[in-house]
């Protein structure tokens, strides 16, 4: 373009601005049929989507003309241009990961979680994505030959009425989108239980600010919460609890627990074979064990925390946040009755984590002290010259080294052990992954089985130790996949990989592969069966506590006991979405569970969905007001005694678990202590399966 010609658009502001602003509006529709996955349905859905971008747009854009000289007019208008374009490709990052859009509490959370991102923030773009930012840089090339060149754009600047009839243009626009919103979706804004119908209606930009107001309006009400607030919570948790079966509690009573965090693994890897070969032979074997009581109807119920929102369910028997994570958002501040303080205040268990990653990964390093557990050993612990691959170091060399502090812990202990290397975006070499990859041609897929696989060795090696070194008789496991490792967008590509039709494939199939899976694995036990009970994450903690002859009715937990005749089995997601034994409900539409069809004016089924639909509304929201107010603060159940963080130090935990075996003496319950002062890590076998040092 000749200085000349810029010099003519220049100088027209307006024509920039609807020029800049049609770019924007074309990658936007763009990103919306390409890289979201917002549910149009209808011309009219179909109407609101292409016009919904419009609005914001001409208000952001329409700033510039604010400005009377022609040169900040513009750089006005390109950083802004810029700053919207970053917000929709972040989005588009976000989603491809999440399947959901960015908030102001996951903006805000960020570093606490962007440590282990880069790479799987890579791994997530795609070649497309070129396209959102080709007006930009055009756009920056021509205002710097602009000023550079000093291009003479002397045109008279535009009035102040002009920039107030845009802004007027771009309100009244708006207010026909929201008009014709709210007449095919009533309380849009009042029922945003899903924030993909607030993209849809509104807009991405519209969806940030309304987004931004709830969290400035969240913080107030944190701020102005009091005990009142205790009473509706506590109502719902007693009214829904369920006694626990007598045959099973206490079943696994002064029992080690040991808790086998699966990185996104998913139910459907259990017996699943390629080639010939099962992904997951070790497993396999103990799913079905005389020893086990598994589950096969068991569904994560994570949101965008993820990894954490599981970690909170297992261990606080609460929900996630609707937005963002628990963990990086509250978890620094928040009064927690979990897991590791109530065993540990009802039986005297010791309390560690083992975690290949940095400690400051999802804020843990500050959470676990809230949460009561004593030791964190996170990637600090292990060897120097481990191999790091994706998000921390493989999962072998994890438990192989964690042996070493483990039998230092003081029995009964309670340890949970979280792996990472069947992690998207499933990296792989041919050094430490001999399993064959699916052949789908979307690498997120193939490579899922060979990772799953390699987690699968770990855990078999793992248990060989354990069983030599005498831990597994006195332990009880619990094995469980946090959330799915095949997201939404990638379902299609592994449908046939599962003998499924990529065609017919739909949100029914989607949330069917939200089941993972759950073990008890009780060594002795002879009753073990695979229950088909529904359940999710959320009733984990109750069932745990009640198998170790806890008595939980004290706690808040909005959960049930998976063992109880009184268990109920609606299994809330985090966006209000259900799936029970008999109906699903996903998005408003209701589907008979046992065939996957969508019913129609089936009288009996909204009857039944409309009552189920509001427990999980109640139990979600007082779930979250219980966090959000951090309610606990106020309330301390009979013989609980509240959490001090600052108790625990991460330090210099070896030397101090040592000591009290020391302390201790002959009284110490370590395994170090009962193998007199020797160490069992030489039991622990090598990758061929041979003990090291026999």
């Amino acid at each position: 373009m000749t200085l000349t010609q810029l010099k003519k658009i220049g100088q027209h502001q307006v024509l920039v601005v609807l020029i800049a602003g049609f770019f924007f509006w074309m990658k936007t529709i763009f990103a919306y049929y390409t890289d979201f996955s917002l549910g149009v349905e209808g011309s009219i859905q179909s109407f609101i989507l292409w016009i919904n971008p419009i609005a914001t747009t001409l208000l952001f854009f329409g700033i510039s003309l604010y400005f009377k000289k022609i040169r900040t007019s513009l750089i006005v208008l390109f950083i802004i241009d810029f700053l919207n374009t970053l917000l929709l490709y972040l989005n588009i990052i976000f989603y491809r990961e999440f399947t959901d859009f960015i908030t102001v509490k996951s903006a805000l959370g960020f570093s606490k979680v962007s440590q282990g991102l880069s790479g799987s923030s890579f791994s997530l773009m795609k070649p497309h994505d070129i396209l959102y930012w080709v007006d930009i840089a055009v756009f920056a090339f021509l205002l710097i030959r602009v000023l550079v060149k000093k291009v003479p754009l002397k045109a008279q600047p535009i009035r102040k009425p002009v920039a107030i009839a845009v802004t007027c243009l771009s309100a009244l626009i708006f207010s026909g989108n929201l008009a014709m919103s709210e007449a095919n979706r009533p309380q849009l804004l009042q029922r945003t239980f899903d924030r993909s119908y607030i993209v849809k209606y509104l807009g991405l930009d519209a969806y940030t600010i309304y987004d931004g107001i709830k969290t400035g309006i969240t913080s107030s009400v944190r701020a102005h919460a009091s005990s009142n607030g205790l009473d509706e919570v506590l109502d719902y948790t007693k009214s829904h609890y369920a006694a626990p079966d007598p045959e099973m509690f206490g079943l696994a009573k002064g029992r080690n627990v040991i808790v086998l965090h699966l990185e996104s693994f998913q139910q459907f890897l259990i017996n699943m074979k390629v080639d010939g070969q099962e992904v997951t032979p070790f497993l396999n074997s103990l799913f079905t064990d005389q020893g086990t009581i598994s589950f096969d109807n068991f569904f994560h119920e994570v949101g965008q925390g993820k990894t954490s929102d599981a970690e909170n369910m297992l261990e606080t028997g609460t929900f996630g946040l609707p937005q963002g994570s628990l963990f990086t958002e509250l978890g620094s501040d928040n009064v927690f009755q979990a897991a590791p303080a109530i065993l540990d205040q009802t039986q005297g268990y010791t309390s560690a984590v083992f975690h290949g990653n940095v400690g400051s990964f999802w804020n843990r390093d500050h959470v676990y002290k809230n949460l009561g557990y004593e030791n964190f050993f996170d990637r600090s612990y292990f060897d120097d010259s481990d191999e790091m691959l994706g998000y921390g170091i493989l999962d072998k060399d994890l438990f192989r080294e964690s042996a070493n502090y483990l039998e230092h812990l003081q029995q009964p202990f309670y340890a949970k052990f979280l792996s990472v290397t069947n992690h998207t975006p499933y990296y792989t070499d041919d050094k430490n992954f001999d399993f064959p990859s699916l052949d789908t041609g979307n690498s997120t897929v193939d490579n899922y089985v060979r990772t799953a696989h390699y987690l699968d060795q770990s855990l078999e090696q793992f248990f060989t130790y354990l069983k030599a070194s005498g831990i597994y008789d006195h332990s009880m496991f619990v094995i469980y996949g946090d959330h799915f490792g095949i997201s939404n967008t990638d379902n299609k590509d592994l449908a046939s990989a599962l003998g499924k039709d990529p065609e017919t494939w739909g949100d029914f199939d989607n949330a069917q592969m939200q089941r993972v899976p759950l073990m008890f694995h009780i060594p002795g036990y002879t009753k073990g069966t695979v229950n088909h009970e529904y359940g999710g994450e959320i009733d984990v903690l109750p069932t745990l506590l009640h198998l170790l002859g806890v008595e939980d009715n004290n706690y808040i937990h909005f959960g049930t006991d998976l063992l109880s005749p009184q268990h109920d089995q609606v299994v809330a997601f985090r966006n209000g979405n259900f799936v029970a034994p008999d109906y699903t409900v996903l998005g408003g539409k209701i589907y008979d569970t046992k065939t996957g069809q969508l019913l129609e004016a089936n009288q009996t089924a909204e009857q039944k969905v409309e009552k189920e639909q509001n427990q999980v509304k109640t139990a979600l929201s007082l779930s979250d007001k219980l966090n959000q107010e951090n309610l606990l603060r106020f309330y301390v159940p009979n013989g609980f005694k509240t959490i001090d963080p600052t108790q625990y130090d991460y330090k210099n935990q070896v030397e101090r678990n040592k000591q009290i075996e020391k302390e201790k003496g002959s009284a110490s319950t370590s395994v170090y202590s009962k193998n007199h002062d020797q160490t069992t890590t030489n039991l622990y076998p090598a990758d061929n399966g041979a003990v090291d040092n026999p």
